[in-house]
């Protein structure tokens, strides 16, 4: 029974991405299956690769594709693992397929785990925002593929939020896995744009270049909303989550908690002193999700953005600061507000300096502005589709 409604599921979840009118890089197997012939493919994926409905893995092998070895990102293949939890190999149980992690003691395959490999597939769904990490996974498999001589094929996917570019730019200094790259923290574009873009600016170590192929989505518009059909990790279960990511994971880097630990994730924010918002919510350990919260067993006190329409968070076209000036306003601590994590995610110190001194949510956007018409160029050599 389980798995006939998990089937009558994922058949929904197609038919509502071919509504939509739109054709993912992965469901384009002509473009890309002729390429496997006669070649040992290592594949990175997860529960987002899909095939009409047909995880991709098992959509190459009934094709006749040599699949050697699976690589596995945050989340695990399977995307049931919490966010941060290092990720194991083992062997996928219907397939039988290998699984080599790069999300554990390493995040970059090896020499060694690209052994036998003659051509790697790229197929996970992004979120569109510079600390997801599968951005940094693409960075490191094209940084080891350019390495190895190893082909590599990215089949693209859209972009939820795509509609809009917006943040500060990463400085150099605070490079980490969530955020490698000199853009801002809301692209504007796809993991295929994104490959172009890392090969052509030479971000790759020593300046290697990856033999890289894109297939592209096919009737992809980035100024219309594309729904996804499955939830893209354990914290982001519906698209008002991944709207409202972009602006509230910059909270993970101060004590407030964002929902981690409950059923309504990245759509509240609170916490135990925060008495003047009368919303409740109490954080909790959830198997495969939240491992020792923030807050965990205390009462938080807060917003609800559950109570904001979907359709008004699409249309806001920017990241909303005045949240997080909110928060630190009414936080009577204001000297422990801040983690040293805030700096990682914003890309630089500026932000949680400018939001101590008082400024305005206006004034903050107006100082990243001329950042952003240089990337807004930079990006444009690299665009599939059309721009918004």
């Amino acid at each position: 029974m389980r798995r006939l409604i998990f089937l009558l599921l994922a058949l929904l979840a197609a038919a509502e991405s071919s509504l939509a009118g739109v054709r993912v890089g992965a469901e384009r197997t002509a473009e890309y299956i002729p390429l496997t012939q006669n070649k040992k493919v290592g594949l990175v994926a997860n529960h987002t690769s899909l095939v009409n409905g047909v995880h991709l893995l098992d959509t190459l092998r009934a094709r006749g594709v040599s699949v050697l070895r699976v690589y596995a990102p945050e989340h695990g293949f399977r995307g049931t693992m919490e966010a941060g939890a290092n990720v194991a190999n083992g062997v996928d149980k219907k397939s039988g397929v290998a699984i080599t992690s790069i999300y554990g003691a390493s995040k970059k395959p090896s020499r060694e785990q690209l052994s036998g490999i003659q051509l790697m597939i790229f197929d996970i769904q992004d979120v569109g925002v510079r600390f997801y990490t599968y951005l940094s996974t693409l960075h490191y498999v094209m940084e080891s593929c350019a390495e190895n001589g190893v082909p590599l094929i990215v089949l693209d996917r859209p972009n939820p939020n795509g509609h809009y570019v917006d943040g500060p730019i990463l400085e150099p200094k605070y490079r980490s896995f969530i955020g490698m790259h000199p853009i801002p923290i809301v692209h504007g574009m796809t993991l295929g744009e994104l490959a172009l873009m890392i090969n052509g600016e030479g971000w790759l170590k020593n300046g290697v270049r990856c033999r890289l192929t894109v297939v592209a989505c096919e009737n992809y518009n980035r100024a219309e909303e594309y729904r996804l059909p499955v939830k893209p990790s354990p914290n982001l279960p519906g698209m008002r989550s991944v709207y409202l990511y972009p602006s509230l994971c910059l909270f993970e880097g101060t004590t407030m908690s964002i929902g981690r630990g409950t059923d309504f994730p990245f759509q509240v924010l609170g916490h135990p002193n925060w008495r003047e918002k009368h919303f409740t919510f109490t954080p909790r350990s959830i198997r495969g999700a939240a491992k020792n919260p923030p807050h965990e067993k205390k009462t938080c006190y807060g917003i609800d953005f559950r109570e904001i329409a979907i359709d008004s968070l699409l249309s806001q076209r920017q990241l909303k600061l005045e949240y997080l000036l909110e928060a630190y306003r009414y936080f009577a601590k204001r000297e422990k507000f801040f983690t040293g994590f805030f700096s990682k995610l914003a890309g630089n110190s500026r932000l949680q300096k400018q939001v101590e001194q008082g400024m305005s949510a206006a004034q903050i956007r107006a100082s990243w502005q001329p950042d952003l018409a240089k990337f807004r160029q930079q990006r444009k050599k690299y665009l599939l589709y059309n721009d918004f």
